[in-house]
């Protein structure tokens, strides 16, 4: 230990300007060296005397240190302590009330390898989390359609946009036989994982009924029921479900609490396809009214959720029905394929930022052959 005044120095660096004085305390192989300054009773250092320094000693046998401190009369704030984690700890202070620790260097050690465990597990855990969700998405996009059932007079297509990497929005293609071909598009309650569940739940529940159902309305109360049962009392979904008629060119429809489908017909004329019953799933007594409407060639039926009319704009504004209608009526003469890309594309470009709802639409248009 030296005491020493600083003769020369770099004015302006506090404690080493000129008359600064200072003292420094290192143990004899140099490994450390402590820095003690004599702040101007101006300065912003000045201020900080009395207060916690952030500085810990660690050492091994933290108790032997502290019994030897005391003896040497450094001035402990409280006895050793104990962390949750083990550490033991103490607070000591110098003769101006600055204030340090004092604490065990194993149980640093253990606290710092406790931490990085615990990180290390974490960032495992977010992987499989994520590895996981990846495999969710991939089985979810194996349950929207893969094939096409054949149709002379209709050509159709359908898209779902996820907004998470699995959602609850639903579309399908169904062959009923006889000529029949079945399109649905649904929007289950919730988001995410839980949402991407009661899809999978809807999904097989129509699938099934589809298969032993042949009238339309016992078909969706069957599904109703299922869906019922099967789920929590909050858990619904709005449906859209209609059936068309390769050789009648008509279609009979049931909109269970769905956004109302649109119908331009080729005279440029709108018909909207309204609720004809409540949500499924959410009611155990359920019933529907079935509408029916034919097709004239030229006719486009599309269908979609809320992701599309309810994406907004940087202002606010919400993209809306009529901004469909709108791009039906400037790409009528596209096919399905190209007029469903149209309606895509203007809802992300009038909508650029991300994305907060799934995007599903289904676009059906009648050839006439």
């Amino acid at each position: 230990m030296f005491d020493v005044r600083h003769e020369s120095g770099s004015p302006g660096r506090p404690g080493t300007g000129p008359g600064d004085r200072w003292l420094g305390v290192a143990p004899p192989d140099g490994s450390t060296f402590l820095l003690l300054i004599t702040p101007e009773p101006d300065s912003e250092d000045y201020k900080r005397i009395g207060r916690s320094s952030q500085v810990v000693f660690a050492t091994e046998d933290v108790a032997a240190k502290f019994r030897d401190w005391s003896e040497r009369g450094v001035r402990f704030r409280h006895p050793l302590r104990q962390q949750t984690s083990g550490a033991m700890f103490t607070t000591f202070e110098d003769p101006d009330g600055n204030a340090f620790v004092l604490a065990g260097f194993d149980d640093l050690t253990r606290g710092v390898e406790a931490g990085r465990r615990a990180a290390a597990e974490r960032l495992e855990s977010e992987r499989r989390a994520a590895q996981e969700l990846e495999i969710a998405k991939q089985v979810q996009a194996r349950l929207f359609p893969q094939v096409l059932p054949p149709v002379r007079t209709l050509e159709y297509r359908g898209v779902c946009i996820q907004a998470r990497q699995v959602g609850g929005d639903y579309y399908d293609f169904l062959d009923l036989g006889r000529g029949r071909l079945g399109l649905v598009i649904g929007d289950i309650s919730g988001k995410g994982i839980a949402a991407a569940l009661l899809m999978a739940n809807l999904q097989a529940n129509v699938r099934q009924c589809a298969i032993s159902k042949d009238r339309l309305e016992l078909l969706l109360q069957a599904v109703n029921q299922l869906f019922y049962e099967n789920t929590t009392d909050s858990a619904y979904a709005t449906l859209f479900f209609a059936v068309y008629d390769d050789a009648l060119r008509s279609f009979r429809y049931a909109n269970c609490g769905h956004l109302s489908g649109l119908l331009l017909r080729n005279d440029d004329t709108l018909e909207r396809l309204e609720s004809t019953a409540t949500v499924v799933g959410l009611f155990n007594e359920w019933d529907c009214s079935i509408g029916e409407r034919p097709l004239r060639c030229g006719d486009v039926l599309a269908l979609y959720t809320d992701g599309i009319t309810e994406s907004f704009s940087d202002t606010g504004e919400e993209f809306g029905e009529q901004r469909v209608v709108e791009t039906m009526r400037r790409h009528r003469e596209l096919p399905s394929q190209a007029l469903l890309e149209a309606i895509v594309n203007d809802v992300h470009e009038f909508s650029p930022h991300e994305q907060h709802d799934d995007i599903t639409l289904v676009v059906a248009k009648c050839t006439g052959e």
